[in-house]
């Protein structure tokens, strides 16, 4: 009876002891399983983490590349506009230096006006003292003869030189050059003058009747009428000096009736369209003007 409480006592303990063992065990597997479960629950916390912050990360980078696609651009149009600004300063180089050129050219065709423009007004001032030299030998004079104040050309009615359609001196028209071209020539060769004559012309003109070509032939012959009687050799009009001088310069034409004269109600005055004009021109005169007329183009231009 003894023993046998004894091993019931025993038993009772190896009871209570592997109870408290398998108590304890799943105690401790418990707790395993509890630390395992918050450890998932933690590495599933952090992935979730680590997954927003890949996406953001993931946002940050294209955000990153449109920014950098937006220098990159920048960085393009800046070029572009270096590029540009480089040209454009090329071309205002190229400018300034087209305007530098163009203002010095300015200033020489200016200096060369000035000075044409001081010759053409010593030609005009001597112009104007023959005009007025003429003027003063024939103005008290019976010969009736007028001066252009303008051109200085003196122009004879050709009646008093020539019958109706001829050619052929009259003797009042002789005895008229006689008195008259001794006079006119000495004033055009004073020694103040003579220098700056270039050229002196005797040109006939008609009215408008007949045919150009008739009046071409008939102006023709009374201008070589006129210069014949002053220069032939067989002529005393000239003295021998004047004659020389006068054969270094006149020239004779015709115009037939290309340039006849108006009447104050504009129709053509046949009697007036009929004369001989003597005209006489200045050295350089027209080169200077047409020099004049061409810087004065040129500077508009520019």
């Amino acid at each position: 009876m003894k023993r046998r409480r004894q091993r019931d006592t025993e038993t009772t303990y190896w009871l209570s002891y592997s109870d408290m063992m398998a108590g304890l065990l799943l105690t401790f597997v418990l707790i395993i399983a509890f630390t395992m479960l918050h450890a998932k629950m933690d590495y599933d916390a952090k992935q979730m983490e680590l997954s927003g912050k890949e996406q953001e990360l993931y946002v940050q980078a294209q955000e990153l590349d449109k920014e950098r696609e937006i220098v990159s651009e920048q960085e393009k149009q800046l070029n572009a506009q270096e590029e540009a600004l480089a040209e454009q300063g090329e071309k205002i180089a190229i400018q300034e230096k087209t305007l530098k050129e163009q203002h010095e050219l300015l200033n020489k065709l200016e200096a060369v006006m000035s000075e044409q423009q001081q010759k053409l007004d010593d030609i005009i001032g001597i112009r104007a003292e023959l005009v007025q030299e003429l003027n003063k030998e024939f103005g008290d004079s019976l010969l009736k003869v007028s001066v252009d104040e303008k051109t200085g050309g003196i122009a004879f009615d050709a009646s008093i030189l020539f019958d109706y359609n001829k050619a052929v001196l009259k003797e009042s028209g002789k005895e008229f050059l006689s008195d008259f071209l001794p006079r006119y020539v000495e004033v055009l060769l004073r020694p103040k003058y003579r220098d700056n004559i270039s050229e002196i012309i005797i040109e006939g003109h008609t009215d408008t009747e007949g045919t150009y070509i008739f009046n071409l032939q008939l102006s023709q012959k009374r201008a070589m009428a006129v210069a014949e009687y002053c220069l032939s050799d067989k002529s005393d009009v000239l003295t021998d000096d004047q004659l020389e001088e006068m054969r270094k310069l006149v020239s004779a034409t015709g115009r037939s009736y290309s340039n006849p004269i108006y009447d104050e109600n504009g129709e053509v005055d046949m009697e007036g369209s009929r004369r001989v004009e003597l005209l006489f021109r200045l050295k350089d005169e027209e080169m200077v003007r047409e020099m004049m007329e061409i810087l004065s183009e040129e500077t508009k231009d520019e």
